[in-house]
């Protein structure tokens, strides 16, 4: 058993066990490669879950909004607009330090190209703010859903005008049945739905004008409350010398829910850039139903708003508006990853 090994054997033995140590090798290697491939597959799908959990909490927040601003219904919209764009912006003050985005901000205020973009979007978003209070505190929170509802489809018709954009064959289809509903809503149902279709342009023609801004949404939005804020502080400050303002009059509750109305902007906007960092514009595209199913549900089972069969009709041609926008976007999202695949 002892003996030693001649020649030919011993050059065998060696070549086995070279083998033997290149087989091992490779199996670490494999085995390295295995986990570190389940650790990136791991971690990607916990920030997908991630992703998808601050998207859903932005729009979730977003559609029972209305609910916190019913709170305020014995203060004009006009001074919630003015409240929510003053403690907004010195929400985000500490936030701009806190995420390091102080530098860009400063940066943003040196350029002039920039800041009048920027006017321009602050009127857009003060305006929709306004008649969005407005509305809520008037029971018309199902034209708010309306709007909500319809603001893709709006997207899509800007984009074809100012951005020369070629709709394919299933847009057109859902812009359309999107316009014969607005149309059966003014015509046989006999009002106009004038709160839905600005909410719906104003934010569309915000989203369109912001894309020529080189400015993230945080910064952006501090801007534009800080560009609102200088009137807003102007007027409030008025409004309490002459007595006439709810802030500090009223009570403690109206006081405490005006100075909250700075997280009910901030907190969604933070989910929602949180959530659109880590998920697919499709996923986004089908998570922002939830701010429209939500308060529309909110209006007909909590506010009790008088939800007819003719205006039912009109949701349902925007739901099938939708439906057929929604599955062409997935179809075109699928063909351009497999292009990009192949």
């Amino acid at each position: 058993f002892c003996r030693p090994l001649n020649g030919k054997r011993k050059v065998s033995f060696l070549c086995a066990l070279c083998d033997s140590a290149v087989k091992m090798k490779n199996n670490i290697k494999l085995h390295k490669s295995t986990h570190f491939m389940n650790n990136k597959t791991q971690k990607s799908q916990q920030e997908s879950l991630l992703g998808v959990s601050c998207a859903a909490s932005a729009y979730l927040i977003w559609g029972l909004s209305p609910i916190y601003w019913k709170v305020l219904s014995s203060v004009p919209a006009f001074e919630i607009m003015l409240h929510r764009t003053v403690w907004s912006f010195l929400f985000f003050i500490p936030l701009l330090l806190i995420r390091k985005r102080w530098d860009e901000f400063t940066t943003t205020l040196k350029n002039g190209r920039t800041i009048l973009i920027l006017v321009l979007t602050a009127i857009l978003v003060g305006s929709n703010w306004l008649v969005f209070i407005w509305a809520i505190n008037h029971d018309l929170i199902l034209q708010t859903s309306l709007g909500y509802y319809i603001n893709p489809l709006i997207n899509v018709f800007l984009g074809m005008v100012f951005l020369k954009e070629r709709l394919r064959p299933l847009q057109v289809m859902a812009v359309l049945i999107a316009g014969i509903g607005v149309l059966y809503q003014t015509f046989l149902c006999g009002s106009f739905p004038w709160v839905a279709l600005f909410l719906a342009f104003a934010f569309g023609f915000y989203g369109l004008i912001r894309k020529i801004a080189p400015v993230g949404a945080l910064v952006g939005l501090a801007v534009e409350t800080l560009l609102l804020s200088i009137p807003a502080f102007g007027y409030l400050l008025y409004l309490y010398n002459a007595g006439r303002g709810s802030f500090l009059y009223v009570s403690m509750k109206i006081d405490l829910f005006l100075m909250g109305s700075a997280l009910a902007t901030a907190l969604p906007l933070l989910f929602f850039t949180m959530g659109a960092r880590r998920l697919h514009l499709s996923t986004m595209g089908f998570l922002q139903y939830i701010a429209p199913c939500c308060t529309f549900l909110s209006a007909i089972f909590l506010f009790h708003e008088p939800f007819s069969a003719d205006r039912l009709w009109t949701f349902v041609l925007i739901w099938a508006a939708l439906c057929i926008y929604s599955t062409d976007s997935v179809l075109f999202y699928k063909r351009e990853r497999h292009n990009i695949q192949g």
